[in-house]
């Protein structure tokens, strides 16, 4: 079987070729890996001169490791776009094997992706903070509003508040929370999740997503959450134990993840840290 430590060194196009079809994937071509690189999910191969002439352009050893992995991932994705999250996520954990300049066009790719399962995640979202005595239109509602600002609809002042009383009527339904006056906290005491809290959440993904989409993420942006990434990473790691003892009806989201989970989790947690990172960078300046 052809695998990683087959890899010994640098190759030319006609080399990543080679080493798909010996890995089993005989439909793998010159053209599909250009149409590849131009989605970002190859890095483009470094230029080699002579005094006469050139020789062929080489990928590094570690992307050509890197296609095997792309294809070994196709056969779970149904799209490329989706395939974007095995460079992004190998961007975020390992240096050495995609550069900076291949993860923002494989996060482009991934934005457009993101739009495509915007309601998938309301109707997540929605299952994780919803009370049970929530109202069919109150839940109908809660998932039109998130998806709709998934899909890049502007968040205005009316639009906000529009969102926290969406919010608020699934997690906190007035046949239940009017009359008492009581805020619904969900998870560990150390990190609640209550109706400001989700709406933040929901903004920070948005605003994200919108910036991905009208391509202002540039490579500096995305090194800064990056770098946000693993220490929230490395930290949340740290305490997660904790937290799941702690999270009563929400232990679940604390398990510890399996490397599979934290590899299909990883952009989408990319995606939350700059949303964050933008929201606390435009509240700055907005107080300055």
């Amino acid at each position: 079987m052809y695998t990683w430590e087959s890899i010994s060194g640098p190759g030319t196009i006609d080399d990543l070729v080679a080493d798909a079809h010996a890995a089993g994937h005989p439909d793998m071509t010159v053209r599909r890996i250009h149409d590849w690189i131009a989605k970002g999910l190859m890095d483009q191969p470094r230029l080699r001169t002579r005094r006469r002439g050139s020789d062929k352009a080489e990928h590094s050893a570690n992307q050509r490791r890197l296609l095997l992995l792309l294809l070994d991932k196709r056969q779970q994705a149904a799209h490329l776009d989706a395939l974007a999250q095995v460079p992004l996520a190998t961007w975020l954990w390992w240096d050495g094997y995609v550069s900076t300049r291949q993860a923002q066009r494989a996060w482009v790719g991934r934005g457009r992706r993101s739009r495509e399962v915007a309601r998938e995640g309301a109707v997540g979202l929605l299952e994780q903070v919803g009370h049970q005595l929530a109202t069919p239109t109150s839940r109908a509602r809660f998932v039109r509003i998130i998806t709709e600002l998934g899909n890049g609809k502007a968040l205005t002042v009316r639009g906000r508040a529009e969102l926290l009383d969406a919010v608020r009527d699934v997690m906190e339904p007035e046949t239940v929370f009017a009359a008492s006056g009581l805020v619904r906290a969900l998870g560990p005491a150390g990190a609640p999740m209550t109706v400001d809290t989700v709406v933040t959440h929901v903004e920070a993904l948005r605003t994200a997503l919108c910036r991905t989409l009208d391509g202002k993420v540039d490579g500096a942006l995305l090194e800064r959450g990056r770098a946000v990434y693993r220490a929230s990473t490395a930290d949340y790691l740290a305490v997660r134990a904790d937290l799941a003892s702690e999270a009563g009806q929400l232990a679940g989201l604390f398990r510890e993840p399996t490397l599979q989970q934290q590899f299909d989790a990883a952009a989408k947690q990319l995606l939350f840290d700059l949303g964050m990172h933008l929201v606390h960078r435009r509240t700055r300046v907005g107080r300055a």
